[in-house]
């Protein structure tokens, strides 16, 4: 990577140095400047200002299409809280009977930080996993006081069991309005505070003397523009629309995934970082894949948004093309499974699995199931459901599914909302939870594929979110949150934890940019 970029590293530092030569004495335009205009870009510049910077807000997109993957998003969040009454703090208007209904449980710190450990096989960076733990709730609250409101994850993460919702698998909370209401409320409050996003700019490169970043230098309406500033904060996204990239990285077949999200994460920030010697950190060649909707278009649709996605799986079956199992539906709740479960479909003939549920589960399946956009086959048989499933081994489908049949253990009850160790014996690959037979018609079938929602890589930064250089130095005058921080997911992610991620570090980088003015 270094040498890729080494020609262009040696020109921006040039050009750098020559523009600030002529005028090294001017004050700068702005004390911080934010690269995007998603969660964590709004979070570093809301932060920023509340320290009293005067702060802009550059967004690659056009205000309908801005926001970046957090427009496209559900919208859940992952934090800590010891109970009811830290989620009541959270959302006031939960009601009485609300609360009665439900059974909220808690979700420690501990179990956080476990959590982060267990599914990135304890790759994940300590020192980023224990602050994000840590500033969890204390975010949340301060994305409160910003004007974002928050909702139980009532029918995605919570089944009515005995009259009683329980949340499940430590992620309650989503923002009002998913994806959309979460960029819309945050923008409300840029605006409310004066801070302003200019739309259309596509920042390019770093103004850099060698030492010190002094600002930006991108393109608007086919124009070059340079934006000075103390500090830069970095919150473009990851590298996950950049078809080149995600398969110099990621690996062969990637350039065949969809992208969930927008079109405009292609890694600019990335770039711009590493070439004036930023260290690359964290898992490049991993990211963030889930089950998607197989006909679904190369970029997220924002007219669909997250129902793309097909997150029901672990109360069916997944076969490929050959008609064989390849995974364990029910090896963990779906929170701790769905973003590595689509690099293992794009693993499969064609790039193709089909989710296959009887009418046993069909009310436990989201909402996602219903959209016009799916593609489906049903049937009164199994064998009539097996033969319409485009591609597919009919023959081979059949008796993979009547072996699964007579490995399921019918004498354990079945709880959609504890891992009730339901399961099969004697299979290649077993399902370890919520094994159902596959005998009650009407049967149906999904069409899915890999869904790219993010990528694991990038770059490296401290205590401070401030980005470091490849001697592990802090380059001065330049910050980083968000999906192009690297370090903190390795192969997996804890649902919703994105979000979180986002707001966390976007905070610190926009506080810490704000407070070198000073320092």
């Amino acid at each position: 990577m270094a040498y890729l970029s080494m020609a262009s590293s040696i020109e921006t530092r040039r050009s750098g140095r020559s523009r600030l030569n002529a005028g090294k004495n001017l004050m700068s335009e702005y004390d911080v400047v934010v690269v995007g205009a998603g969660n964590a870009a709004c979070c570093a510049a809301l932060a920023a200002a509340e320290h009293g910077a005067r702060v802009l807000v550059l967004e690659r997109a056009s205000q309908p299409e801005s926001g970046g993957n957090s427009r496209f998003t559900a919208g859940a969040i992952r934090f800590a809280y010891d109970g009811v009454d830290d989620l009541v703090t959270l959302m006031p208007d939960l009601t009485e009977s609300e609360i009665a209904a439900t059974d909220f449980g808690s979700y420690t710190e501990a179990q956080f930080y476990d959590d982060m450990g267990r599914v990135t096989d304890y790759r994940t960076d300590p020192e980023l996993a224990s602050y994000l733990v840590s500033e969890s709730k204390p975010t949340v609250l301060w994305m409160q006081q910003n004007g974002v409101r928050f909702a139980p994850i009532w029918g995605r993460q919570a089944f009515k069991v005995d009259g009683k919702f329980k949340f499940w698998g430590g992620l309650t909370v989503e923002a009002w309005g998913g994806g959309e209401g979460l960029v819309d409320a945050l923008h409300g409050s840029l605006a409310e505070k004066g801070i302003e996003i200019r739309f259309g700019v596509a920042a390019k490169s770093l103004i850099f003397d060698g030492s010190t970043v002094r600002g930006i230098v991108g393109r608007q309406g086919g124009q070059a523009v340079e934006i000075s500033a103390s500090s830069v904060v970095l919150a473009a996204g990851g590298f996950q629309a950049n078809t080149e990239w995600r398969t110099r990285y990621l690996g062969p077949g990637w350039d065949l995934s969809k992208v969930r999200g927008t079109r405009f994460n292609t890694g600019d920030g990335i770039k711009m970082a590493l070439d004036i010697g930023a260290m690359p950190y964290g898992n490049w060649s991993g990211a963030h894949a889930v089950a998607w909707e197989y006909n679904a278009p190369e970029f997220g649709d924002l007219a669909v948004g997250d129902a793309f996605q097909k997150h029901s799986y672990p109360f069916g079956v997944v076969i490929n093309n050959d008609g064989q199992r390849f995974l364990d539906e029910g090896a963990d709740f779906r929170n701790y499974t769905y973003a590595k479960y689509g690099r293992e479909i794009l693993k499969q003939p064609d790039y193709s699995a089909w989710q296959i549920f009887d009418a046993k589960v069909d009310h436990l399946l989201r909402d996602e199931y219903r959209i016009q956009q799916v593609t489906k086959v049903h049937a009164n048989s199994i064998e009539e459901l097996c033969a319409r499933m485009d591609g597919v081994d009919t023959n081979a489908a059949l008796e993979t599914i009547r072996q699964y049949n007579e490995a399921v253990d019918t004498t354990t009850a079945f709880n959609p909302n504890i891992k009730d160790g339901r399961s099969t014996s004697g299979l290649d690959i077993n399902k370890t939870n919520w094994a159902n037979t596959l005998d009650e018609p009407p049967f149906q079938a999904y069409n899915v594929t890999c869904g790219l929602t993010f990528t694991f890589g990038g770059l490296r930064i401290d205590s401070k979110g401030q980005v470091l250089d490849t001697d592990l130095v802090q380059i001065p005058g330049l910050y980083a949150a968000g999906e192009l921080v690297g370090g903190l997911f390795y192969g997996n992610y804890p649902g919703g934890t994105g979000l979180m991620a986002g707001a966390v570090f976007g905070k610190l980088a926009g506080t810490s940019a704000a407070l070198s003015r000073t320092s």
